[in-house]
């Protein structure tokens, strides 16, 4: 058998990332199989459905990686195939009209509520007979499921095992409201057959619903998927992962940092495991991935371990390839990388110092951006009048070198050292301020040699300007 598997987000906010790992765990059933992946666009809410959604979808898919292979499918253009499919089932009489009002509907529901059984449609609209109907021929009405009365549905799924509902637990779904929308179920269902899904993985939110889609889709005729319902993701408080824990949509994550490895390898270990291992590459997960190892409890968001995971794959992954995705957040600062050093030089020197790419932007911009002043902290601390003569001596010593390297900038700093009887903190402090306009950088001499020799003895200039003008307003 073929293996074809689907992701069925709705278009009605952003890929958030419950959804991005239920879509990572379809795309990996189907790329382990050498099978399909194919995407669906569930936009029958059209109220709240929008194009806006649908593209941030198709972008966060994109960033993950996760490709699709046949083009979209909307649940809005395929609203013919479903009305077909539900004259057939009321031709074959699997299917009736229910004419009962909502009031009829809530009331029904409020005494059976209140005689502490559960809420669910009586039937009352199951056997009317062709006068009947022929009575309320002019009243709005229903479409309605005539589900089966006996007997039970159960199949087995993948990471919750056997699972049994009697038919008697289901009362009759409506499948086409009035005016002949069909509903979710009723759609769902279709697409399923018509796409030949083989393996539907999706939220345990849907178990309920999975016995209803089985009785329907026997009612057509049509082969049942395997089922795999993966438990939901937590806060690390315990409860439904949301926004008061921080980022929830995959493109906050882009927009925080993160590098799509990273954010991939954390949702397939989110509930998912191969022995003890931690760090797996695209591939490993294909190539170790099973639904039958999908733990069945939920599982907690741990935001310390996606930074680790990140800073991982930032240090690990060519250089170039993060250096890519690195260029996003200066173009994001507003910070131009044309004139300065290569971008894979600044990955390879601020990789072990920052747990994200926002962060290495941020603290790297002294790179290509003019220093235009200096932490208060770092200023108040180290360019203090004492530091004039240190700076003097070493702008004299970098200006004059032939040779713009590191091993030369660490021999300029050392020989102020000596020359002017001070430990390295006093030479290597003022400059590191007067550079980067901060006190935290990379190994100094590694740090000035991507600056350019003629910018590092302009800013050195500016810091003595600022010393003076301190002493000035003292």
């Amino acid at each position: 058998m073929s293996v074809v598997s689907r992701f069925a987000p709705s278009p009605t906010g952003y890929l958030h990332v419950g959804g991005a790992r239920t879509a990572l765990y379809a795309w990996l059933v189907a790329r382990a199989a050498g099978g399909k992946f194919l995407l669906r666009i569930e936009d029958t809410d059209r109220e709240r459905s929008t194009q806006e959604a649908i593209d941030a979808i198709f972008a966060g898919m994109k960033w993950l990686g996760l490709d699709w292979d046949e083009e979209p499918i909307y649940q809005t253009q395929r609203f013919a195939r479903y009305g077909e499919l539900i004259e057939q089932l009321m031709g074959e009489d699997k299917a009736y009209k229910c004419y009962c009002s909502q009031e009829r509907l809530e009331t029904m529901r409020e005494e059976q509520m209140a005689a502490g059984l559960k809420a669910r449609y009586d039937g009352k609209c199951r056997n009317l007979t062709a006068a009947e109907h022929a009575e309320k021929a002019d009243q709005p009405f229903v479409i309605r499921f005539r589900n089966p009365q006996e007997g039970s549905v159960v199949f087995d799924d993948h990471v919750r095992g056997r699972i049994e509902i009697a038919n008697t637990e289901l009362d009759d779904l409506i499948i086409a409201r009035t005016g002949g929308t069909p509903t979710y179920n009723f759609c769902v269902v279709v697409d399923d057959w018509d796409m030949g899904i083989t393996h539907v993985v999706r939220g345990e939110d849907h178990i309920n619903n999975t016995p209803r889609q089985i009785n329907i889709l026997r009612a057509l005729g049509a082969p049942l998927p395997e089922y795999a319902h993966v438990a939901m993701i937590l806060g690390d408080d315990g409860k439904k992962l949301s926004k008061r824990h921080g980022a929830v949509s995959v493109t906050e994550y882009r927009d925080n940092g993160y590098l799509p490895e990273a954010v991939l390898n954390y949702l397939v270990r989110l509930g998912w495991s191969h022995g003890d291992q931690e760090v797996f590459s695209r591939e490993e997960m294909i190539q170790y991935f099973k639904l039958s190892d999908i733990n069945k409890a939920a599982s907690a968001f741990n935001t310390e371990k996606l930074n680790w995971l990140n800073q991982h794959y930032m240090k690990t992954l060519p250089a170039e390839q993060v250096a890519a995705e690195l260029l996003w957040h200066f173009d994001n600062l507003g910070v131009s990388t044309e004139d300065g050093p290569a971008l894979v030089d600044v990955v390879k020197l601020q990789a072990e110092r920052v747990k994200t790419l926002k962060e290495m932007a941020e603290i790297s911009s002294y790179f290509y951006a003019p220093v235009t002043g200096f932490e208060a902290n770092a200023a108040q601390k180290h360019l203090r009048p004492v530091a004039k003569n240190v700076l003097v001596d070493i702008q004299q010593r970098l200006k004059a070198l032939t040779e713009w390297t590191t091993e030369n900038i660490q021999a300029s700093i050392q020989a102020t050292c000596a020359a002017l009887e001070v430990g390295m903190g006093k030479v290597g402090m003022p400059l590191r301020v007067a550079v980067t306009g901060g006190g935290n950088s990379p190994a100094l001499d590694a740090t000035l040699a991507l600056i350019p020799q003629a910018t590092v003895v302009a800013r050195i200039s500016l810091a003595l300007e600022f010393i003076n003008s301190r002493e000035e307003q003292s």
